[in-house]
This record gives C-alpha cells, sequence and structure tokens, in this order.
C-alpha cells in the first residue's frame, strides 16, 4: 500500500485516478477545492485547500510515498492560464521541500511531436479555446521541469483525445516523446487505461525526471 497525496482528486482525469488507487488499496489523502463532491470511502482522506498556499500543501506532502498532480483550473476558468503558470512551480516547490521521493504529474499532449520538429501544441490541431491551459502546462514542462534535478518527477501526457466512452482496456501503448495514433491516424485513449498507466507507474516505477505517453 502506497500513502500518496492526489491534487485534483474531483477532476475528469483525477477521479479516474482516485478510483483506480483506491481500486489497488492505496491510501489516498485527496486535495480538491470542495470536498463534498467525493464520496466516503475509507481509504481517502479529503483535504479542502488551495495549491496556491504553498506552506500547507508542503505539510501535507509531507511523509507521503509520492504525490500525483491532477491540478487543473477549469477548462473555462477565464484565468486558466494565470494560474496554471503561477501554480505548478508551486507544487514543484513545496514537494522539494516536502522531501517526498516522487512527483507525478498529470500533463499534457501539447508538448508530443506529432511530425519531425514540430509539437502538437504548434501544429494547428489544438483549438484556441483551450489554449489557454494547454500552452502554459507544456512551457512549465519545457522550461522548468526539464531542468529540474532535486527531485524523481514524471510528466505523464494522455494521448491527443480521451474517448468521452472509453473502457478500461489494458491494450494500449506507452512511448516518450512522439504522439502515439492508431492504424487510421487517431490518437486517442480512455481516462480509464490512463489512469491505470499511472498507477502502474507508481507501484513500479519506470520512468525518472522524464516525460512519456500513452495511446492506442
Amino acid at each position: 500500500m502506497k500513502n500518496v497525496l492526489l491534487i485534483g482528486a474531483t477532476g475528469f482525469v483525477g477521479s479516474a485516478i482516485l478510483s483506480e488507487l483506491t481500486r489497488r488499496g492505496h491510501r489516498v489523502t485527496a486535495l480538491v477545492r470542495n470536498a463534498s463532491r467525493l464520496a466516503v470511502h475509507d481509504l481517502v482522506q479529503p483535504i479542502e485547500g488551495d495549491v496556491a498556499d504553498t506552506a500547507a500543501i508542503t505539510e501535507l506532502m509531507r511523509g507521503k510515498d509520492a504525490v500525483i498532480s491532477a491540478y487543473n483550473p477549469g477548462w473555462t476558468n477565464p484565468d486558466i492560464a494565470a494560474l496554471i503558470t503561477a501554480n505548478y512551480p508551486r507544487i514543484l516547490q513545496a514537494a522539494k521541500d516536502s522531501g517526498v521521493e516522487r512527483l507525478l504529474i498529470v500533463g499534457g499532449a501539447g508538448t508530443l511531436f506529432c511530425a519531425p520538429g514540430l509539437r502538437v501544441v504548434d501544429s494547428g490541431a489544438i483549438p484556441e479555446a483551450i489554449m489557454g491551459g494547454v500552452r502554459p502546462l507544456g512551457d512549465f514542462f519545457l522550461q522548468t521541469l526539464t531542468a529540474e534535478k532535486a527531485i524523481d518527477w514524471v510528466f505523464f501526457s494522455p494521448a491527443g483525445t480521451f474517448d468521452e466512452k472509453g473502457e478500461r482496456t489494458e491494450n494500449y501503448r506507452l512511448g516518450k516523446d512522439d504522439l502515439i495514433v492508431d492504424a487510421e491516424g487517431n490518437s486517442h485513449i480512455s481516462v480509464q487505461d490512463y489512469a491505470k498507466a499511472m498507477v502502474d507507474e507508481l507501484e513500479q516505477p519506470a520512468h525518472h525526471r522524464e516525460r512519456f505517453t500513452i495511446g492506442y
């Protein structure tokens, strides 16, 4: 059993990761904005908080086996770009200050390469409506995380899209920096398979201070 702090446990991806963690018997401190959205579970301790409160977050991380961050201010939040830019460095700093050994981050697909030298974020494939959340997270990965040596971090990029009605198939491929596409040229994954792969990485670390990705 791992003792994990999960940031963003009520979000689309975070809730899937929470379900996978508890299914496997891990103990979870779930940091959320609204604890009433969490179902009562013996393995889950809900904590309402703000990732901008670095001192409080550091204390929550202290003594944990790992931190999984599924932080997202909300795709419709008009301040999403500013919040990601400000808060992801705070999460990283809190993790380092706490002494936790591993930080696993729900990344984005934007910085994956879809052609030689061309990242998805610069390909024109991403709708402008969500670029405010895509580019700042990509910048954090490229400009800050890749230079970080003081903690064992992982940035786990999903495929280009999550299947809205996807299921847990356990039949997927993992990669590193290139967008994974299927035989029809589509890049997709179910949130359940993504969550499974994230918790696999927690239990059996295979990536260290690097990004990896997933797709069918």
